[in-house]
């Protein structure tokens, strides 16, 4: 039997919609969620990264938060009877002050794995308090304590096994150490990309300010080139499930190289069509 992902809701933030897609609305805010990614029916439970540590910190970068009581970590947990205690690994598809906030919420018994690269580049400043000092911080205790965490060197070594059926790779895009993990399900593998994709519709389906086939846009928030950005989507759009950190999941339809179907608290689960809109029926000038 395939593995399966629960979706955790964990905190909602507000942000300029250009900073998900590039060129959406300056100027205009949007909430949306954050997700974490809970992979069950393997040998021990896998948790694919844990919110922000507080609704406060997304102060420090000009955004704000809201975490409700349904959204407490623990809470989401329980939903699938777990306690932190019970999660063995931590997979961080990289360390933004959205993504790691919650690691001292686990034991060290409960191994952190990150690729080698993010935690180097989380220290370097280049973009500053989106990783905040505490998560950093509470991220070298684990690298003294034995077994705590985990280092991968995935654009060196090639993707690395973690549990059958769950594997990481070098994602390439967001942050120069920024994974995904590729989990197999009875029904295709499924990739969580972390902030490689912000937004499937504006991105994907429909792709803003693009006029080109099959050519998605990037986010407004990278530390990559453009180039580097767009094929980091398109590695993503090879698998047959995508499951950004923001945005609900969708379905590929591989043959066609289109986003068929959306999900919502389950991969696989249920599904809702997609409808697909070519570059002439978006409304882009062309030839300009």
């Amino acid at each position: 039997m395939g593995l399966e992902i629960k979706v955790l809701s964990l905190i909602d933030i507000e942000l300029d919609t250009s900073f998900l897609v590039l060129g959406k609305d300056m100027g205009v805010r949007v909430r949306v969620p954050t997700f974490g990614h809970l992979i069950l029916g393997g040998d021990a439970p896998i948790l694919v990264d844990t919110g922000a540590a507080n609704p406060e910190i997304m102060h420090r970068l000009g955004m704000a938060g809201w975490i409700s009581k349904e959204q407490v970590l623990e809470t989401q947990l329980a939903t699938y009877g777990l306690e932190p205690k019970d999660v063995r690994w931590i997979l961080h598809t990289h360390l933004h002050i959205d993504h790691a906030g919650q690691d001292d919420h686990f034991p060290h018994s409960t191994t952190v794995v990150i690729n080698r690269r993010e935690l180097e580049f989380s220290v370097s400043g280049l973009m500053g308090e989106q990783y905040p000092a505490e998560y950093v911080k509470h991220l070298v205790d684990r690298l003294h304590s034995p077994g705590a965490l985990r280092l991968l060197d995935l654009e060196l070594s090639g993707p690395e096994e973690i549990i059958p059926g769950v594997r990481c790779e070098h994602a390439g895009g967001h942050t120069e150490g920024s994974m995904n993990i590729l989990v197999e399900t009875d029904e295709g593998t499924a990739c969580i990309c972390g902030d490689v994709i912000y937004n499937i519709q504006d991105q994907i389906v429909s792709p803003i300010y693009q006029v080109l086939e099959f050519e998605p846009q990037t986010t407004g928030n990278h530390s990559n080139t453009k180039r580097s950005e767009k094929a980091a989507i398109k590695k993503v759009l090879k698998n047959t499930f995508i499951l950004p950190i923001h945005d609900y999941p969708g379905k590929m339809d591989l043959r066609t190289g289109r986003v068929v179907a959306r999900l919502k608290d389950s991969v696989p689960g249920p599904e809702s069509p997609v409808e697909q809109k070519l570059p002439s029926e978006l409304g882009v000038v062309i030839g300009v």
